[in-house]
């Protein structure tokens, strides 16, 4: 910074900004407003692409720092069938003062992620949110009688490597782009996949996830239903991970996953109906404890 604060302070400067946008699935895009290509960090940041953004606003303290960035879409860089497939959605977004006459001078001026996206008039605006934009999820746990942890996530600990808790197939045949048939999948009990995870791992729709909404057997072949349609395109013969579904109940935990050691929920706690209970004209209503021998 301090290299960059020198350089400034010359009065003539040759200076750029350069974004680089990395997505989840660990493509990465470099883009600068400077009229030659630049690198560092090891990503080629390109010029002519189009791409813009509007001044970073940001204050001290918890507020959040925000920006948009505008760009054309074209096949080069972002496409719209990208968009569209909701591959830039959360995608990692940094933004760098570049001394393009010297690219060891620099300063990161913002790093945050991508917002709302939209598009308009062949082009996209994406929203750019502050690092302390994650200041604004709820955090802590709640005390409720299902579990709050994701199957395999810190909090659950299970391994979703072990053997009869997953399969890689390929699609049979794709209905309506959300309900997914397979054949030769016999070897998991009914339902097994249910509000589990799918995968796709080959095709244009590589790198979509989606959550099982149902999975149940028609006939010789074996129906997966997921919540919503894929946005892009999945056929016959694309490849698929399937991933065991959990319901977040207690004795799912312990009997389909035996893992009720790490269950993150509170079975316990007495319902609505237990506080809302009045006596009834059986036993003995003495108004004395509940517990044996009250």
């Amino acid at each position: 910074m301090s290299a960059l604060q020198d350089h400034l302070e010359r009065g003539v400067t040759t200076l750029a900004r350069c974004w680089a946008v990395i997505r989840k699935d660990g493509v990465v895009y470099g883009f600068t407003d400077h009229d030659r290509p630049l690198g560092f960090d090891g990503i080629t940041f390109k010029a002519d692409s189009g791409m813009t953004a509007r001044a970073i606003m940001s204050a001290s303290g918890l507020s959040v720092d925000n920006s948009e960035a505008m760009g054309a879409l074209s096949d080069a860089a972002i496409t719209e069938a990208d968009i569209e497939a909701g591959r830039f959605d959360g995608a990692e977004v940094k933004a760098w003062l570049v001394n393009w006459a010297d690219v060891s001078v620099r300063s990161l001026r913002f790093a945050g992620s991508i917002g709302e996206l939209r598009r308009a008039g062949g082009a996209f605006h994406a929203e750019l949110r502050g690092l302390t934009e994650r200041l604004n999820h709820p955090q802590g746990r709640v005390y409720q009688t299902p579990c709050s942890a994701i199957l395999g996530d810190v909090g659950c600990q299970f391994d979703l490597g072990k053997d009869g808790y997953s399969a890689e197939v390929a699609v049979e045949e794709v209905i309506e782009g959300r309900r997914l048939s397979f054949a030769n999948l016999f070897s998991f009990e009914p339902a097994w996949f249910e509000r589990g995870r799918l995968d796709v791992l080959t095709g244009e729709a590589t790198g979509m996830v989606a959550v099982i909404k149902r999975d149940r057997f028609v006939g010789s072949e074996r129906l997966i239903e997921v919540w919503e349609s894929f946005r892009a395109p999945l056929v016959a013969g694309d490849k698929v991970r399937l991933q065991a579904g959990c319901d977040k109940r207690f004795e799912t935990c312990r009997l389909k996953f035996d893992n009720a050691v790490n269950f993150q929920g509170f079975p316990d706690i007495p319902g609505d109906d237990w506080l809302l209970a009045i006596p009834t004209q059986g036993g003995a209503n003495q108004g004395g404890s509940l517990r044996r021998g009250g």
